[in-house]
């Protein structure tokens, strides 16, 4: 089947399972302050652990589904992670307390594949050098979904805070169905390679990430920076609450703007700016820029700022596509598989610790009784994370690393 198409059917697949993931994120909070009583702050706590439990099944089982797709091809192990998220979703709706809402979170990261899948899906039908930008338009798809998600999520949560998770399991449903239809399988028999469950690790993937020293390093940069973006999901909607007094709609329209920015970007402006720029340039740039958004989000005084900085800070779109394309093209064919389960996995990794760490870091200064009233806190560690990221970016890519 032509790549175009290929692409087309990866693209809409990622984008409905965004829509699903983004309708939940302004209701969640409510969410959990009904189950548990809890005020704002506290139940951040709670959100932040759910967000930990995610992020360790996910951890877990990132390098397993990406080596197990280096084995039996994408298309096997797409649909059944799609099937876990639409059962996710589900769980999480009817959830009458907490412990319910945590295997929903738990069963979402063990059969959270959809990305590993489609990073790989993506290096298969890509030309070396255009992989930088198709790379963006798994970004457009996660810039798309949350233009959609959270504003049908803002909307449903005004009239039931669990309508949303029961919109969200029918569209994986239907993802499901719609991925059965047309989804391709696009790993060639003679580039499949054995599945070896001791190996399907991220110490053991990372072993073998050794071989490509460049790989190797720009990983140390992204754990640093997935670190640092953990404090948007983590902490986006209680700060939007706490700072300006958004409800569940307002929320919900911020990150609508938030997707709408991240999808032009990533879906047009990165398909031009990283064969413009060159790959190395368009990655120490977007990451450079992320920097300095974290920190406008700390700093923002009312919601006009904070969405001119949403816009703006959107341009840092370009710096993931460019550097997973310049990882990419350092390995073979047969381990396209492994390295977007290494990099899932790590992402994995820093959300176990990054959420907890985030909410706690809110909780800190955003309690009354704190020393010094400073909710962007968060934001502006992930500022200093994101700018550590992007001075190894800078020492990693040399001058002879072949980007294309």
């Amino acid at each position: 089947m032509p790549g175009r198409n290929a692409l087309a059917f990866i693209f809409i697949t990622v984008l409905i399972d965004m829509i699903g993931l983004g309708i939940i994120i302004p209701v969640l909070p409510q969410l959990i302050m009904d189950l548990t009583g809890l005020p704002l702050p506290r139940a951040a706590l709670w959100g932040g652990a759910l967000a930990t439990l995610y992020a360790f099944m996910q951890f877990v089982f990132a390098p397993i589904v990406g080596n197990l797709s280096d084995r039996f091809g994408r298309r096997p192990v797409l649909l059944l992670s799609l099937a876990g998220f639409s059962l996710d979703y589900l769980i999480m709706g009817l959830a009458p307390v907490m412990w319910v809402l945590f295997a929903g979170r738990a069963l979402s990261g063990v059969f959270g594949a959809t990305y590993t899948t489609a990073g790989a899906f993506i290096a298969d039908i890509s030309p070396p050098d255009k992989r930088g930008a198709n790379f963006g338009l798994i970004g457009a798809a996660f810039g798309l979904g949350f233009i959609i998600g959270p504003v049908i999520g803002g909307l449903l949560g005004n009239f039931d805070h669990r309508w949303p998770f029961f919109a969200a399991a029918a569209l994986g449903f239907v993802n499901l169905v719609y991925g059965a239809i047309v989804l391709p399988e696009t790993l060639a028999e003679e580039n499949r390679r054995p599945f070896r469950l001791f190996s399907a690790s991220l110490v053991n993937t990372l072993l073998q990430m050794r071989h490509y020293p460049i790989v190797f390093g720009l990983l140390g940069a992204l754990a640093l920076f997935h670190l640092g973006h953990t404090a948007l999901p983590a902490v986006w909607a209680y700060y939007g609450i706490e700072r300006y007094g958004w409800s569940a709609l307002q929320v919900g329209i911020s990150l609508g703007v938030v997707g709408f920015s991240a999808a032009a970007v990533q879906g047009f402006l990165a398909r031009k700016a990283i064969p413009a720029l060159g790959a190395k340039r368009a990655a120490i740039t977007g990451f450079a820029i992320a920097a300095a958004a974290y920190w406008g989000y700390a700093l923002a005084p009312n919601t006009v700022v904070m969405y001119v900085i949403i816009v703006l800070g959107a341009l840092a779109g370009i710096g993931g596509p460019a550097l997973q394309g310049i990882m990419s093209n350092q390995v073979p064919a047969n381990m396209q598989g492994a390295l977007s389960g290494a990099t899932t996995s790590l992402a994995s990794l820093m959300t176990v610790f990054g959420p907890g760490l985030m909410t706690f870091i809110f909780y800190m200064f955003s309690n009354r009784e704190a020393a010094v009233y400073f909710p962007g806190a968060p934001f502006a560690l992930a500022g200093v994370l994101t700018l550590l990221a992007v001075i190894i970016i800078a020492r990693v890519i040399g001058r002879n690393v072949v980007t294309a």
